[in-house]
């Protein structure tokens, strides 16, 4: 699994091919716990953020526009990535 930073990185350059499990490690990062799985929909919630973080997997990848409403979260709520 890559690190934390390196995916935040890769999603900040703009790629497009992140795995799942990686997307769910940097969630983790920013403070996200799964809350609940609902069929294929992964359910994150924060302490902070009143909102729900909802997650896909498709064939081992997260959903580009899941993933760019997660960086929305985290610009929105100024949120920082803990140290790995």
């Amino acid at each position: 699994m890559a690190t934390k930073r390196k995916i935040l990185q890769r999603i900040l350059a703009g790629s497009k091919n992140i795995r799942f499990s990686d997307m769910v490690g940097l969630v983790e990062g920013f403070g996200f716990r799964l809350s609940r799985t609902e069929g294929s929909h992964n359910i994150f919630v924060h302490p902070d953020i009143p909102e729900l973080l909802n997650l896909q997997e498709v064939k081992g990848q997260v959903k580009v526009y899941q993933m760019r409403q997660f960086m929305k979260l985290v610009e929105r709520y100024s949120l920082k990535l803990k140290e790995e």
